[in-house]
This record gives C-alpha cells, sequence and structure tokens, in this order.
C-alpha cells in the first residue's frame, strides 16, 4: 500500500530568520532586590557580594575535612555491604534453583588442597 503523503514543492518550504528582541528584557532577581534591565549591547553587572552575610565565626575546616572523610567511610561501608549482600543472595538464589530442580549435591563444598 502507498503512503498518501502530500508531495512537496521547492517552493512551499520556507526558512524564518531569527531575529533577537530589541526591547528590553527584564528579570527579577531573588532575595527582593529591584529588577535587571538589560539592554541591547549591555551586560548586567554580576555581584554576588549582596548575598553575603557576616559570619560571626570562622569556617572550621578541620571539622569539615573530618565529616567529608566521615561521610566517604560511611559511602564506602554501605557500598561493600551493599555488594555483599546482593552476592549472598545470588548464592541463596542458585542453590535454591538447584534444589528446586531436584538435585541433591547443590551444597557448596569447599576444598582444600594439602602439601606435605
Amino acid at each position: 500500500m502507498k503512503s498518501q503523503r502530500p508531495i512537496a514543492a521547492e517552493e512551499e518550504h520556507r526558512v524564518v530568520p531569527f531575529r533577537p528582541r530589541s526591547s528590553p528584557v527584564r528579570r527579577v532577581a531573588e532575595g527582593g532586590s529591584p529588577p535587571i534591565q538589560l539592554h541591547r549591547r549591555e551586560q548586567p553587572t554580576l555581584d554576588l557580594s549582596r548575598y553575603e552575610q557576616p559570619r560571626e565565626e570562622p569556617d572550621d575546616f578541620r571539622h569539615r575535612i573530618l565529616a567529608n572523610i566521615a561521610a566517604i567511610a560511611f559511602t564506602v561501608a554501605l557500598t561493600a555491604i551493599g555488594i555483599w549482600l546482593a552476592m549472598s543472595i545470588a548464592d541463596l538464589r542458585k542453590t535454591q534453583d538447584c534444589l528446586l530442580t531436584g538435585r541433591r549435591d547443590c551444597a557448596r563444598i569447599i576444598t582444600e588442597t594439602y602439601t606435605p
């Protein structure tokens, strides 16, 4: 069966040019500050000093580093426990599948080689 698409002539295709806005753009900044007006070829002043707050105490970098180390250790421990749990569940599933097929020799036997 033929598709019933309309045949497009070359004259029907048209490219729409992009025209930037010529009117000023108004953006409202957070924190209740006055809106920033942008005009063509004018860059806004990006000053972050209005968001700074005076601190009563200086940063305690030693405490921050210890907290980051503790967080990384906790994440590594949680990952290791998750991997161990996934492997043990997979091992139990293998054993259970073996038993459900009717086999009797499903137990894992660990053999050690003895060399005198």
